[in-house]
């Protein structure tokens, strides 16, 4: 079956640095764009960046532009987040999704469970 396995949330400083993994298995991961995409505390689901099959083409909210980089190694079936000057608003659980594209608007098929990201001094 599907399975998207997030790692790497944690508590960071504000200012900090985290690097999200989500490993993909169950379908063919080099077939399918992926996102990252949170959720904060009492707010919904938010999506923060997409990227195609081939990691050419990056999208991020205007909330994470510039701080946060998304990236793929479809031989290892993982899907990153990096992220940077991390702040308290970030704080929220990371989820990694198979999608139908790179962009906002995209459906989303499979979702993991989460990894939960803490910016607090």
């Amino acid at each position: 079956q599907v399975q998207l396995v997030e790692s790497g949330g944690g508590l960071v400083q504000p200012g900090g640095s985290l690097r999200l993994s989500c490993v993909a298995s169950g379908f063919t991961f080099s077939s399918s764009a992926m996102s990252w995409v949170r959720r904060a505390p009492g707010k919904g689901l938010e999506w923060v960046s997409g990227i195609n099959l081939g990691g050419s083409i990056r999208n991020y909210a205007d909330s994470v532009k510039g701080r946060f980089t998304i990236s793929r190694d479809n031989a290892k079936s993982t899907l990153f987040l990096q992220m940077n000057s991390l702040k308290p608003e970030d704080t929220a659980v990371y989820y990694c999704a198979s999608t139908t594209g790179s962009g906002p608007t995209a459906s989303r098929a499979f979702m993991g469970q989460g990894t939960q990201v803490t910016v607090s001094s």
